[in-house]
C-alpha cells in the first residue's frame, strides 16, 4: 500500500512537470500580464476539485483574483486578500461562490478535532493544535451560509459600500450557478 502511494506520488510529480514544460513552452507574452485583474473582479470559492472557476466563469489568466479555501468561506484571511484585491489592485466586484454537496457540511468543529485526535495515536502527531482551529463547517443550508458570509463582508468596517458583493451556489451536478437573492441584496452596497 505504501509503495503504491509513493509510486503514485512519483507519477504525479512527473505528470505535473511534463505539463508544466508544455505550458511554459507556449507561455508567450503572459509574463507581461498585470497583477491588476482585467475584469476587476475577485472570486472566493471552494477548493473542491469539482469546481473550476476558469471554466464556469469563463476566465483566462489575468482576468480575476481567485481565492480558494475549504467551503469557499469568508475567513479572516479571505477578507485580508479581498481588501488587498480592492485597495491595491482595483477590484470592484466580489463573487462568493459556494456549492452543492460540499464536504464542509454535516460535521462540527468537535468532530473534526476528534478526527485529528484519533490520528495522533496512529500517525504519531500532536493533535493539540486542532483544538484551537475553527474549521468553519457549514451549518444549515448553503444559501443560509452565503447570507452569513456576505453579511460578514458587507458589515466589515474596511469594506466600502461601493464594492458589489455577489452570492452564488454552484451545482456540482449541472455546472450551473444560482443566485442567492437574500445575499445579493445584502451585498448590493451603494
Amino acid at each position: 500500500m505504501e509503495s503504491e502511494r509513493i509510486g503514485r506520488m512519483s507519477t504525479n510529480v512527473k505528470e505535473i512537470l511534463t505539463a508544466n514544460e508544455a505550458y511554459a513552452a507556449a507561455f508567450g507574452d503572459k509574463g507581461a500580464l498585470s497583477h491588476h485583474p482585467a475584469r476587476s473582479i475577485a472570486i472566493v470559492t471552494c477548493m473542491d476539485c469539482r469546481l473550476d472557476p476558469a471554466k464556469f466563469a469563463n476566465l483566462t489568466e489575468g482576468d480575476a483574483h481567485v481565492i480558494r479555501n475549504a467551503g469557499g468561506r469568508v475567513t479572516d484571511d479571505v477578507i485580508r486578500s479581498l481588501l488587498i484585491s480592492y485597495k491595491m489592485l482595483g477590484t470592484k466586484e466580489w463573487f462568493i461562490i459556494q456549492h452543492t454537496h460540499c464536504g464542509m457540511q454535516g460535521f462540527t468543529n468537535e468532530e473534526a478535532r476528534d478526527l485529528f485526535a484519533a490520528d495522533a495515536d496512529v500517525h504519531g502527531i500532536d493533535a493539540t493544535e486542532a483544538h484551537y482551529i475553527d474549521f468553519m463547517p457549514i451549518s444549515g443550508s448553503i444559501e443560509e451560509n452565503l447570507v452569513r458570509d456576505v453579511r460578514r463582508l458587507r458589515t466589515h468596517p474596511l469594506v466600502p459600500a461601493s464594492i458589489r458583493i455577489h452570492a452564488y451556489v454552484y451545482d456540482v451536478n449541472t455546472g450551473r450557478l444560482s443566485r442567492v437573492e437574500e445575499a445579493e441584496k445584502i451585498g448590493a452596497g451603494e
